[in-house]
């Protein structure tokens, strides 16, 4: 389905704002960091400058985006900071904080990739991508948490993965890391709401140094970077959603839910368990399934059945 070139709203600036993107030394975090810039925000451009594996160290990356913002016109200053660092996170956002005064966006972006099919794969491969995908976004986002409180105001987003969402052979580790970081973006949205801060998912697919071997060039032709990020900007305008799972690639634009079908009552019996395997179709049966907003709606979905069954 296409949509018409035009619209009526407002552009999305994002003026007196400041943005920190991670792992925005190249390919969708560059795209972002350069974005938020051309509209308006001051931007941490942060990253460590490793290779698609994790290795290495350059922070050069970073700086040379710094300097394609601050040729447009733009204001941005680098960081090296590793996300797997608690301190080194906590002293760059004391630094934005000295020279800026505030924080407003986060975006989750920082990662590489290990992957192998799990029989090969060794628990170093595996706790060093949950290391930077999960625990990176964790640091970040608690250091920026409490400052967000006291502005009211905050836009957080995780970077998640299909490969989380459904999953992708040989990727148990990153698709580990992923779907963990929807359950962090679930209950910080709702810890946010009073306090003004809103905290969304953007599962992109693009062209990068971490795609460019597992897609055809034509292919990769179509995800550019470029077409991600007006997902990310939407996800962090002051308009924006929260407690959102937003798919993006080549243009196309969708959303990602977590469903609770409506179940079967089955009760506490012996044969429960053959019950359960004769009503499967019951079971898989999706008519009337819900988006919870919390997790207690399963629980209050239960004992309602449980109530009506027994009477």
């Amino acid at each position: 389905m296409t949509t018409s070139s035009q619209t009526n709203s407002a552009p999305i600036r994002f003026d007196g704002q400041v943005a920190i993107v991670t792992g925005a030394g190249g390919g969708l975090g560059r795209s972002h960091a350069l974005q938020l810039a051309a509209r308006g925000a001051r931007v941490v451009v942060n990253d460590l400058g490793v290779a698609r594996d994790g290795t290495g160290n350059a922070q050069s990356a970073a700086e040379r985006v710094v300097a394609e913002i601050r040729a447009a016109g733009g204001h941005a200053m680098a960081s090296a900071a590793s996300v797997t660092d608690p301190a080194a996170v906590e002293d760059m956002v004391s630094l934005v904080m000295r020279e800026w005064g505030r924080i407003d966006i986060l975006v989750n972006n920082a990662g590489f990739l290990r992957d192998k099919s799990f029989s090969k794969m060794t628990l170093d491969d595996f706790r060093a991508i949950v290391d930077v995908h999960l625990m990176g976004a964790v640091y970040c986002t608690k250091a920026v948490w409490e400052i967000m409180k006291q502005q009211n105001y905050g836009r957080i987003v995780m970077t998640t993965s299909s490969s989380g969402l459904f999953g992708n052979f040989g990727q148990a580790n990153y698709g580990a890391a992923k779907m963990a970081l929807v359950g962090l973006m679930q209950t910080l949205a709702i810890e946010g709401e009073k306090y003004g801060i809103h905290v969304n998912c953007l599962a992109p697919t693009a062209a990068t140094r971490m795609t460019e071997d597992l897609m055809r060039p034509e292919d990769l032709a179509l995800l550019k970077p470029e077409s991600v990020t007006p997902g990310m900007i939407y996800l962090v305008s002051r308009d924006g959603p929260s407690k959102t799972v937003l798919c993006a690639g080549a243009g196309t634009f969708s959303r990602s839910n977590i469903t609770l079908t409506d179940g079967v009552f089955i009760g506490e019996r012996p044969d429960a368990a053959e019950l359960l395997m004769a009503n499967e179709d019951r079971l898989r049966d999706r008519t009337g399934e819900t988006i919870p907003t919390t997790g207690f709606q399963q629980s209050i979905m239960e004992i309602t059945k449980a109530r009506a069954g027994k009477m």
